[in-house]
């Protein structure tokens, strides 16, 4: 209809800012740079603290499932996020590419650290809430370790997404089958079908999240996998 041909335009556009101006893929890098800086600043921060065996498991798995589910929302929001008439239009079109082209160029897992920790803008706003709140509220050793490890893990997670769609190597895969990294097979299911598993960093977090998302979003086979029906242009830059 008329209304998809427009968005059709506004995605086209959008992507032909973001593939003319360098500004946009220096702010991705920027964005690695400040979130990694942070995320060893906070390391640091929490390095003298005392959990104990038994605290620090606690606090890892803690933070892993609360990682699956925040990263997993955000996910679920962009997907059907469709301004790309908006300031951040060239980079809300970009991501949607993720879906024609789910395969990753192969890099060294800390290249793919660095690159995917630069489209996480959201995750800049998280560690500085994290950084603000360690220096002004006596927190417990507990609740400081989990929310920087969120702030660590939301990386992580974009490791194990590159490592579900692009590797079939040995530890990987026995990652996956442990539960502790994304599957093939799990994640198989938020491209084949429509509006369901959108975590990524183990998929634990799911269930709860296709609830959230059959009653609060509209998917995105009918609306933003179409967007870019009409775009000719290449892959985003983190893929084949």
């Amino acid at each position: 209809g008329r209304a998809e041909e427009q968005k059709q335009q506004q995605f086209n556009a959008a992507m032909e800012l973001f593939n003319s101006r360098p500004v946009y893929k220096a702010f991705g890098y920027g964005v690695a740079v400040v979130n990694i800086s942070l995320q060893l600043f906070l390391v640091g921060r929490i390095m003298h603290l005392s959990l104990g065996v038994d605290g620090q498991l606690f606090a890892l798995a803690a933070a892993w499932l609360l990682t699956d589910f925040i990263n997993g929302l955000v996910h679920l929001y962009m997907d059907c996020n469709d301004r790309y008439a908006s300031p951040a239009g060239p980079l809300i079109a970009n991501f949607h590419l993720h879906h024609r082209t789910p395969l990753y160029k192969k890099n060294p897992l800390p290249v793919v650290y660095f690159l995917e920790s630069g489209s996480k803008v959201w995750l800049v706003g998280y560690l500085l809430a994290v950084a603000l709140l360690l220096a002004t509220v006596p927190l417990a050793p507990l609740a400081a370790s989990v929310l920087v490890y969120i702030g660590i893990l939301s990386s992580v997670a974009e490791v194990s997404h590159y490592l579900c769609h692009s590797s079939t190597a040995t530890p990987a895969r026995w990652l996956a089958a442990c539960g502790l990294l994304l599957s093939k097979r799990h994640h198989g299911r938020h491209h084949l079908e429509d509006n369901c598993n959108y975590a990524f960093l183990n998929g634990w977090s799911d269930p709860l999240l296709n609830l959230i998302a059959r009653r609060c979003s509209p998917g995105y086979k009918t609306t933003t996998d179409r967007h870019y029906a009409a775009y000719d242009g290449g892959a985003p830059d983190s893929r084949c």
